[in-house]
Order: C-alpha cells, then structure tokens, then sequence
C-alpha cells in the first residue's frame, strides 16, 4: 500500500438505538461521539437505523409478496403479447 494516502483504519461502534444493539468493529468511518464500551474504553460511536438484530430479513419479519398474482392479473388486464 502507497503511504499516507488510506484513511486511518481504526476501532469504532456501531450502534442500532431502535433495536438497543451496538457491535465493535474497525472502520476508516469515524464520528465526533464517543461512548465507553465493556472493556472500559472509550470508542467513536456511529449511529444505525438499521443493523442485523433490526433488520426483517435477519428478524424473520419479512413478508413474501405474491408477485405471481401481479403477473397473472397484469396478464388479464392487458393481455398476453402473443
């Protein structure tokens, strides 16, 4: 890697408010809040609106929509392009 071009790559929180879930990772991302995490020290914080513990594909929240009766119902509306 080419020297002092990268941004600095270092340890951050990503925390989801609505789903009350935060997770320590490293991120070139970086913020001006800071929050003291389990080990006691104090990490820059990003906040999510989504993250995997509020998500409704991870949560098995998700719904299948019924796309073969739009084709069908499309098709009776407008005809079939035989």
């Amino acid at each position: 890697m080419k020297p002092g071009i990268h941004p600095a790559y270092g340890p951050v929180i990503f925390r989801d408010k609505a789903a009350d879930f935060a997770f320590l990772t490293r991120s070139t991302a970086t913020s001006d809040k800071t929050v003291e995490w389990e080990d006691g020290r104090t990490y820059p914080v990003i906040d999510v609106e989504i993250s995997s513990e509020s998500h409704p594909f991870y949560t098995g929240t998700a719904r299948v929509l019924d796309t073969a009766g739009r084709v069908e119902r499309f098709q009776r509306r407008y005809g079939s392009p035989a």
